[in-house]
């Protein structure tokens, strides 16, 4: 894990993060937990995923998990009727039909019931055990260099990456990336913008840990050139520099 903390350092200062990569770890029946973590109660997921990107480790369980409909998606529980039906939605604002609703969770990637009992969030270069995702919350210009890192990784391949503006960090980010093995994009949800401190111009990504290496290879490798030149705006500069001749060439006495 050494390696990894050394590259999960390096990445968060090329990419100029105010917080930490996260590393989430899902705890099967018959494994141990994390003896260093705490373990949350009354916390929803997006919540235990912002203490871990502003440096804690921490645990999340079923009878911890708070949120409904993160606790189906993780396999903890059955997801409440108004939820599953779509009523919830229309309550909550979201949707204005309940058969609207209905869709977006039906089209819900869930983990199995009592596939995991408990979820490890910390940041990456703390982290204890080797994890299965990562996940980013961060300013979308960051997000945009792991995803085009993630392209180079692939070869290329364009991303496809899929949201219903709901569950954006325990589905989208987390359990798609975790039962696909991709990397996936959301622009956050009503949820995690409610209960998190994420800012309105920050969005959230998860990829499998396995890419982890890779993608910070290739993080360095943008940063000998293609971060520095995009940052420093060049040709907007240019732009505004013959802008400014056209001006001072025109006729003063043209309107």
């Amino acid at each position: 894990m050494e390696t990894i903390k050394i590259k999960a350092k390096q990445v968060e200062k090329i990419l100029n993060m105010d917080t930490f990569l996260v590393g989430v770890k899902f705890i099967h029946p018959n494994e141990q937990e994390p003896k260093k973590a705490k373990m949350l109660n009354n916390h929803r997921y997006c919540q235990a995923l912002m203490k871990a990107r502003h440096g804690e480790s921490v645990l999340l369980n079923k009878q911890g998990i708070s949120c409904p409909a993160a606790a189906s998606a993780f396999g903890f529980k059955e997801l409440p009727s108004g939820l599953k039906s779509g009523k919830g939605l229309v309550g909550f604002g979201i949707t204005r039909e309940e058969k609207t609703g209905l869709e977006m969770m039906n089209g819900m990637e869930k983990l199995k019931p009592g596939e995991i009992k408990s979820l490890y969030l910390s940041p990456l270069e703390k982290m204890e055990i080797e994890p299965d995702i990562v996940v980013m919350e961060d300013e979308t210009e960051k997000l945009m260099w792991i995803a085009l890192a993630n392209l180079n990784v692939h070869g290329g391949k364009r991303i496809e990456s899929t949201t219903a503006i709901l569950q954006a960090t325990c589905v989208d980010a987390t359990i798609i990336p975790y039962k696909q093995q991709k990397l996936n994009l959301s622009f956050g949800c009503y949820g995690c913008r409610d209960a998190t401190d994420i800012k309105q111009g920050e969005a959230v990504l998860g990829f499998p840990f396995i890419d982890f290496e890779k993608i910070a290879e290739y993080i360095e490798h943008l940063n000998k050139k293609a971060i520095g030149n995009s940052r420093g705006k060049n040709a907007l500069a240019m732009l505004k520099r013959k802008d400014a001749e056209r001006l001072s060439k025109k006729d003063p006495f043209q309107n």
